[in-house]
């Protein structure tokens, strides 16, 4: 697992890790089950404060797609299998929205707006 962060963005860091880890469990890269690397391992890998790693767990916590074990940290959670199934719907939409000229701003916009 290859976390990834650009410290010039002006994105924040916990959203950039916590995007990362929603990325490799849409790619399929982790699955239900697979451990995530101990947050004071990854702040040290990242060279990132402990506090900002954590709030990404956090934030992927209460998206349901990781539950945080005490004594076993963070494991993608059983909920995250149905996104890796997404992943060639969400593919075609984007090519679909690009091919009209939307762009990706827009095209999430719509998503957050469509209801359910």
């Amino acid at each position: 697992m290859l976390i990834r962060i650009d410290a010039d963005s002006s994105r924040p860091l916990f959203e950039q890790v916590a995007a990362s880890v929603r990325a490799d469990v849409l790619t399929g890269r982790l699955g239900p089950g697979d451990r995530l690397p101990a947050a004071k391992e990854l702040a040290g890998a990242l060279e990132i404060n402990l506090h900002t790693v954590l709030r990404a767990y956090q934030q992927l916590r209460d998206e349901g797609l990781v539950d945080l074990r005490r004594g076993r940290g963070a494991v993608v959670s059983a909920s995250a299998a149905p996104l890796a199934e997404l992943s060639h719907d969400i593919a075609a939409l984007v090519a679909r929205a690009a091919a009209l000229g939307l762009s990706p701003d827009t095209l999430a916009a719509l998503v957050k707006e469509t209801p359910v």
